[in-house]
């Protein structure tokens, strides 16, 4: 139905259209991802200027008509998230989560826990690193909210007992298949899951994105492997590779 549409939103991909217009990728707390047409904004004087560029979170007026594309009349900036432009590895790591968002949430079904997620992992990747608190843009908190992205989406692996059988000892495996952790007898193909990795997972799975858990590299690649299994195997897509920060 035509009319104006009010919502928070987080621009995940911003795209050149035309001479003077861009493509929009949003993401929203009500209406899930949405595609608008920013009119216009490319120009010299276009009253938008450059607030929709990609990982701004703003409060938009959206015009619905028949088209599948919303256009955007209006746009007030929330935060626009101006440190992490600054620098590299938080830039990289906020255009991956931006990814995961869109590939994991594709639809226009609204999920505000998804939303919150990555307004959060954003404020995060562009707080001002310390010497207290490092900068967040590190492959571990990647990986955490790439969990957290699961447990949203139903898909979080199984960690507690073996998902094929249910044995709660000997968890020696993981298995994208079975859709999580598997024992030895259960672990014909399963690759190996170290117990350091096995606790990582766990452990960034209950504590918040800005408690995000250490661990060795060779741990975190593998808890990497296990999120990319699942999601391939229950989500049917493949999100683009994590980065260290």
């Amino acid at each position: 139905m035509a009319g104006a549409l009010k919502t928070q939103g987080i621009v995940l991909r911003s795209m050149r259209y035309g001479e003077a217009d861009r493509i929009l990728h949003l993401y929203t707390p009500d209406r899930g991802r949405l595609g608008a047409i920013a009119k216009g904004v490319r120009k010299t004087r276009s009253r938008f200027g450059g607030r929709l560029e990609p990982f701004f979170r703003s409060n938009f007026i959206l015009h619905e008509g028949r088209s599948d594309l919303l256009t955007v009349t209006g746009v007030e900036t929330v935060d626009a998230h101006a440190r992490l432009r600054a620098d590299g590895p938080a830039l990289d790591a906020a255009a991956r989560a931006c990814d995961a968002v869109g590939r994991l949430f594709d639809t226009a079904e609204g999920n505000p826990p998804v939303f919150h997620l990555l307004a959060n992992e954003l404020a995060l990747l562009d707080a001002a690193p310390s010497a207290a608190s490092p900068g967040h843009a590190t492959h571990a908190n990647q990986l955490a909210f790439r969990l957290k992205l699961l447990l949203a989406s139903g898909i979080a692996p199984q960690l507690a007992a073996c998902a094929a059988c249910g044995e709660p000892d000997h968890l020696v495996a993981f298995s994208g298949a079975a859709g999580g952790v598997v024992c030895s007898a259960c672990e014909a193909g399963a690759f190996r899951l170290d117990a350091e990795a096995h606790a990582f997972l766990a452990d960034a799975l209950g504590r918040p994105l800005a408690q995000v858990p250490s661990a060795p590299e060779r741990a975190l690649r593998q808890a990497e492997r296990a999120i990319a299994e699942t999601v391939e195997h229950h989500a049917h897509t493949r999100l683009r590779a994590a980065r260290a920060g």
